[in-house]
């Protein structure tokens, strides 16, 4: 049942370091696997249809949200390394999805925008990245839902707070959503 968890509830971390790290048991390692695997089965329709990467996708769907964002910005909502978002933006400036150009207030500075090919592209792959998501989240009760909401909140929350960030620095539409339909596609 979707709502019934067979596993104990993870333990907290080890308390020596002669303790074995049980990687199917630590969060991190657990959060990033599954991310890996949700992000590349929406990767396995864009990277072949459009030649596509994870990172220029997750460019191309946060300035889909917020056109005009510099690149730091985009990293900052992302989580991206700087580096892979400045590749990221280079391919898609070469291939003709992404337009830049300066900042009116800070000439050092450039906004990013998709391109009329960028936005036909974003357009076509998030009604499939939206089906994947709903796919997956139907295996959840809703309550599960509603908890799995609740937790990916809490957490992004704490670590946001250990690297001196909060859920407010980031732009509403960067936050966990409180309602789990069909929240992001920027897998």
């Amino acid at each position: 049942m979707a709502g019934d968890i067979a596993d104990p509830p993870a333990t907290a971390a080890a308390d020596t370091p002669a303790d074995p790290l049980l990687l199917e048991r630590f969060l991190p390692y657990r959060l990033s696997v599954l991310s890996n695997l949700v992000s590349g089965r929406i990767a396995a329709h864009y990277s072949q249809r459009f030649g596509l990467g994870i990172p220029e996708w997750r460019v191309m769907a946060v300035l889909a949200q917020a056109p005009g964002l510099s690149a730091a910005e985009v990293a900052a909502r992302t989580a991206m390394d700087k580096v892979a978002v400045s590749r990221a933006v280079a391919v898609l400036r070469r291939t003709g999805r992404l337009e830049r150009s300066d900042d009116t207030q800070d000439r050092r500075r450039s906004r990013l925008r998709l391109s009329a090919a960028g936005a036909a592209v974003y357009d076509q792959v998030v009604p499939v990245a939206r089906r994947l998501e709903r796919e997956l989240l139907d295996s959840l009760t809703p309550s599960d839902r509603d908890a799995l909401d609740r937790i990916l909140r809490v957490l992004l929350s704490k670590v946001q707070s250990a690297a001196g960030r909060t859920a407010e620095d980031l732009p509403e539409e960067s936050r966990p959503c409180q309602d789990p339909s069909p929240a992001s596609a920027a897998s």
